[in-house]
């Protein structure tokens, strides 16, 4: 398939722009792959379509504050820093705007008693920087960094975004995303209590989200494409719990596309996955066979996105597509802060 094959028209009004209140009174759109049907439903009636032996994965990365202000030595102009991934204990991988002022050499003043040396550029655009700092950098990070909401939200984000932009499952001890897994963000904690009341198994994974969800395809040619590579770990329970939601019929329920991949990245060849950790660059796009995952849970995404080819991958992009008419004709909330839907 092409690059092409997956553009449709969005009105900018239908971008949310704020989340709802009750996160779980979102809409939810289910697509029927087996009937070609499709439901009008809220997040919260989700558990009418579980059954016990079900397994739902979530992904509890957590989102750090990934945005700062800086400003460069000697000439004082301002910087935007946004970090994408830890290299090691004081060097990142970071994207600075405007790009064409900061250079190999060059230092960023971020706050009192914190900056950042420029020591190479990425193939992808970005920085590699070493940071310089006293104390514990994520702390520094929480207290003077701002939430990484993605472009398409035309604000600056307030202290309500630092809570509606985690998901309420999200480790204290699993930081390192710089966009949340959308999908997630329906859930509220009583949501999950009925859910696993009902037989169903919560089964947590993490991939820490890097900017690379919002990076554009910029080939026709959808093999030239390259993910960014994002780390993940699975763990052996959570391997256990699906495992044995395979062997006893059960479906495998995946909360987002990050789950999805990260799924499809540890499956065994003889069916269930394997605990692991590393690295993955897995770029799902039609015709793909996919190998556990069962359900899906995502989010509306932007047109000509990577996110958008895996769920026509799992649902085929025709129907996919026709729904995306069906959402913006019926005023859906797309993107983030939006709406979700579920492919059965």
């Amino acid at each position: 398939m092409r690059l092409s094959d997956f553009k449709y028209k969005l009105p900018e009004k239908l971008i949310a722009q704020e989340p709802l209140k009750d996160r779980d009174k979102s809409r939810l759109m289910v697509l029927h792959r087996d009937t070609q049907t499709i439901e009008h439903k809220l997040f919260k009636d989700i558990v009418e379509y579980m059954q016990p032996q079900d397994s739902l994965v979530v992904n509890e990365t957590r989102v750090i504050k990934a945005r700062m202000t800086g400003y460069k030595e000697k000439t004082d102009a301002e910087i935007e820093v946004f970090l994408l991934r830890e290299l090691n204990d004081s060097m990142w991988e970071i994207m600075v705007k405007p790009a064409r002022k900061v250079r190999m050499g060059n230092t960023i003043t971020l706050m009192e008693g914190i900056s950042c040396d420029i020591i190479d550029n990425t193939t992808s655009g970005g920085r590699v920087v070493r940071f310089n700092y006293e104390g514990d950098f994520h702390k520094l990070i929480e207290k003077y960094g701002s939430t990484p909401l993605p472009p398409y939200i035309s604000r600056q984000p307030d202290l309500k975004d630092v809570k509606n932009y985690q998901t309420v499952y999200a480790h204290p001890d699993k930081v390192g995303a710089v966009a949340a897994p959308t999908a997630g963000l329906h859930f509220t904690k009583r949501l999950m209590t009925r859910i696993e009341k009902h037989g169903v198994s919560i089964c947590p994974l993490t991939l820490h989200v890097s900017l690379g969800t919002f990076r554009p395809v910029n080939v026709e040619d959808l093999t030239r494409h390259r993910m960014d590579s994002e780390y993940y770990e699975v763990g052996l329970d959570s391997a256990r719990k699906v495992n044995a939601s395979i062997a006893n019929k059960g479906k495998v329920w995946a909360t987002g596309t990050t789950v999805c991949r990260t799924l499809e990245t540890v499956a065994r060849f003889n069916g269930g996955i394997n605990p692991d950790s590393g690295w993955t660059d897995k770029f799902i796009y039609p015709p793909y066979e996919f190998k556990v995952v069962d359900r899906l849970i995502t989010n509306f995404h932007l047109p000509s996105s990577t996110l958008l080819m895996l769920v026509c991958a799992f649902a085929e992009r025709d129907f996919v597509m026709e729904a995306y008419k069906q959402a913006v004709k019926e005023k859906y909330r797309f993107f983030s802060y939006g709406d979700a839907m579920l492919i059965l």
